[in-house]
C-alpha cells in the first residue's frame, strides 16, 4: 500500500509558521539556510540557457541557484588570457595522466577512485577548451611542478607522490580566478579531500618504522653535530673530535634503539590488553537471567543503556541477532590495524639505531677523511644542513604540509642547536685553558 502523499495547506498572509524548506525572498546564498529535505518546491531550479531545463543539481539538491554565476563568457579575450587559460588547459591534461599513473600502481578501490578522479578532470579541460574555441592552438607544456609529478607519479607513484598531488590540488587557482567556474573550484576542494584520504591510509603503513627511520635520522643529525661543534670550538684535537663523535654515535644509537623497542613493545601490549574478550559467549548459557550484569559489559564498551540492553537479550537468545554473534568483538578486529600501524619492536629498535648512527655519521665525514679545524668544521656544518632540509622536506610530505617550510624548520632548529653548544665550547675552551 503506498503512502498518502502530503497535502500542502496555504497559509495566512502574515502567518510566521512556515516551513523549514521555504525560501525568504532576497535570500542570497551566504545566508545560513535549514531544510528537512532535498527538495524545494518553492524555489525555482537553475537553468540551463541553451535548453532552459532545469539543472539535475538544482533538482536535486535544491540549492538557491537563482544568484548569478561569477563566470560570465568571455567573447574576446586577451593575450593574457588566452595564456592562461592554455597552462590550465595543460595542467589539467597533465593531472588526468598523473591519476592514471597513480591507479596503475594502485589496487583494488584506490585503483577505481583515481581512475574516476583522472576521469572528472576531462570536465574541466572541456572548459578551457570551450572557453579557447579557436585559439585552442597546439598543446602548451603544463607548469614545472606538473611535469615534475607527472614523471614521479610515472616511475615512483607511491604514499608521496600522492602527498604532493594532494598539496597541488589545495593550490588551485580556480577559486580566485573568475575565468573559472564555481564548480571548478568546488571539483578541485573534493578532488584535494580524496587525495587527502588516499594518502592518509599510505601514511599510516609507513607511520610505525618509517617514523622511527626519519626521526631517528633527524636526531642523530643534530645531536653528533652540536657535539662535535662544540668540542671542535673548545680546541681539542681533530683526533679528539672524531673520537668524540663516534662515541656520540654509539651511545645515541644504542639508546635510541632501546628506547624505540620499549616504546613500541610497551603500546603493543596496552593494545592488547584493551582489546575486549569472548567471555559473553562463553558464559552466557551459565548467567541467571534475571539478575547478572551483561548489560554493563556493553555500556562500559560504550553503548548507551537502550543499545546494551538490546545486546545482551540478543546473548540470551531472546532476540535474534542480525549479525554473526562471533564476530561482534573480535578480539583483534582493531587491534591488529592498530599494530600494523605501531610496526614490530625489533623492525622499529633496528630501524631506529640504524638511521641515528647514519645521521650521527654526517657531521663527523670531513674529520673521517682528516680534515680539521675551521674547514672541516664548515663542512660538517653544510652536510648537516642539506641532510635536515631532506629530512624535513620528507616529513611535510607525510604530513601534507609544504617541504620547503618543514626542511627549513629542521635546518633552523638543528643549527640553532649547534650554535648554542658552540658558544658553550668557546667558554669552557677558554675557563679551561
Amino acid at each position: 500500500m503506498s503512502p498518502e502523499p502530503r497535502k500542502h495547506t496555504p497559509e495566512a498572509p502574515g502567518s510566521s509558521n512556515h516551513s523549514p524548506a521555504q525560501a525568504t525572498p532576497g535570500r542570497n546564498r551566504r545566508e545560513p539556510i535549514t531544510t528537512q529535505a532535498f527538495t524545494a518546491p518553492d524555489v525555482p531550479a537553475r537553468r540551463n540557457p541553451e535548453n532552459s531545463a532545469p539543472s539535475p543539481t538544482a533538482a536535486r539538491t535544491g540549492a538557491l541557484d537563482h544568484v548569478p554565476a561569477r563566470h560570465q563568457p568571455v567573447t574576446q579575450p586577451s593575450e593574457a588570457q588566452i595564456r592562461r587559460w592554455r597552462r590550465y588547459l595543460a595542467d589539467e591534461e597533465s593531472e588526468a595522466r598523473i591519476y592514471r599513473y597513480l591507479a596503475q600502481r594502485a589496487e583494488g578501490k584506490d585503483r577505481e577512485i583515481l581512475m574516476q578522479v583522472a576521469e572528472a578532470e576531462k570536465r574541466h579541460q572541456q572548459h578551457w577548451r570551450d572557453m579557447l574555441g579557436e585559439h585552442v592552438g597546439k598543446p602548451v607544456r603544463p607548469s614545472l611542478s606538473s611535469a615534475f609529478l607527472q614523471f614521479m607519479a610515472k616511475h615512483f607513484g607511491s604514499v608521496f607522490i600522492l602527498a604532493i598531488a594532494q598539496m597541488a590540488e589545495s593550490r588551485s587557482p580556480y577559486a580566485e580566478d573568475p575565468d573559472a567556474t564555481e564548480e571548478m573550484a568546488a571539483d578541485e576542494a573534493i578532488h584535494e579531500e580524496i587525495i587527502r584520504a588516499l594518502a592518509t591510509s599510505g601514511r599510516e603503513k609507513l607511520s610505525g618504522n618509517f617514523r622511527a627511520a626519519v626521526f631517528g635520522a633527524n636526531d642523530g643529525l643534530v645531536s653528533n653535530l652540536a657535539l662535535t661543534i662544540g668540542i671542535t670550538a673548545s680546541g681539542a684535537a681533530s683526533s679528539m673530535v672524531l673520537l668524540s663523535g663516534i662515541a656520540g654515535l654509539l651511545a645515541g644509537a644504542l639508546s635510541m634503539a632501546a628506547g624505540e623497542f620499549v616504546s613500541v613493545r610497551s603500546q603493543r601490549e596496552l593494545l592488547d590488553a584493551s582489546q575486549p574478550t569472548q567471555v559473553t559467549l562463553r558464559v552466557a548459557g551459565d548467567l541467571d537471567i534475571d539478575a547478572n550484569e551483561l548489560e554493563l559489559i556493553y555500556r562500559a564498551r560504550g553503548m548507551d543503556e537502550e543499545a546494551a540492553h538490546h545486546r545482551a537479550l540478543e546473548r540470551f537468545g531472546y532476540l535474534d541477532c542480525d549479525c554473526d554473534p562471533s564476530l561482534s568483538h573480535r578480539a583483534n578486529e582493531e587491534g591488529e590495524e592498530e599494530n600494523v600501524a605501531l610496526g614490530t619492536d625489533i623492525g622499529a629498535a633496528a630501524a631506529s639505531f640504524s638511521f641515528f648512527a647514519s645521521g650521527a655519521l654526517v657531521p663527523i665525514l670531513p674529520y673521517i677523511f682528516g680534515l680539521s679545524g675551521v674547514w672541516a668544521m664548515l663542512l660538517s656544518l653544510l652536510f648537516v644542513t642539506m641532510a635536515l632540509g631532506f629530512t624535513g622536506g620528507i616529513v611535510g610530505l607525510l604530513s601534507g604540509s609544504s617541504p620547503m617550510r618543514r626542511g627549513l624548520r629542521q635546518i633552523l632548529i638543528g643549527l640553532g642547536a649547534a650554535g648554542i653548544t658552540y658558544l658553550l665550547g668557546l667558554a669552557f675552551g677558554t675557563t679551561l685553558g
